[in-house]
């Protein structure tokens, strides 16, 4: 067997594997919903998920980021804690997540779940939502502790 025959060797069956998709990441930040103790799951259900490869140039500038990989997740919103009866709402509350920035997390980090750091992402935007405290969002997400 030549050299270059062996660095083409791949363990049978991994031909068949791809990476986490937009749509596994969807469903796994609707279980992190699901997952929240009430009564933050159902107001955190009216939150609409989006999930995209990377944030957008415009996001990124206006953050005062170079490196799309820094950014794993957003709010787009106002917070509860802020919001009035007078407040006219233009669109729904938004979490955004970025699936390249969190699956470059995931393979540098590679001591946690796929799922674990996505729910992290989402608890971590969520509380921006609902305007939690450290210690707030330590009761919730057990990363935290």
């Amino acid at each position: 067997m030549t050299t270059a025959e062996t660095d083409d060797a791949q363990p049978p069956g991994w031909d068949a594997f791809t990476a986490p998709d937009l749509a596994l990441f969807e469903q796994l930040a609707h279980d992190a919903v699901a997952k929240l103790p009430q009564p933050w799951r159902d107001h955190a259900a009216r939150v609409a998920l989006r999930i995209v490869d990377f944030p957008p140039d415009d996001v990124l500038e206006s953050m005062g980021m170079e490196d799309p990989y820094e950014l794993t997740g957003l709010y787009e919103g106002i917070p509860l804690t802020e919001k009035s009866v007078m407040d006219q709402p233009t669109h729904p509350d938004i979490v955004w997540l970025f699936r390249r920035p969190i699956l470059e997390e995931w393979i540098d980090r590679g001591d946690v779940g796929l799922g674990d750091l996505i729910a992290h992402v989402v608890v971590h935007e969520l509380a921006h939502h609902f305007g939690w405290s450290d210690d707030d969002i330590a009761r919730i997400d057990p990363w935290w502790e």
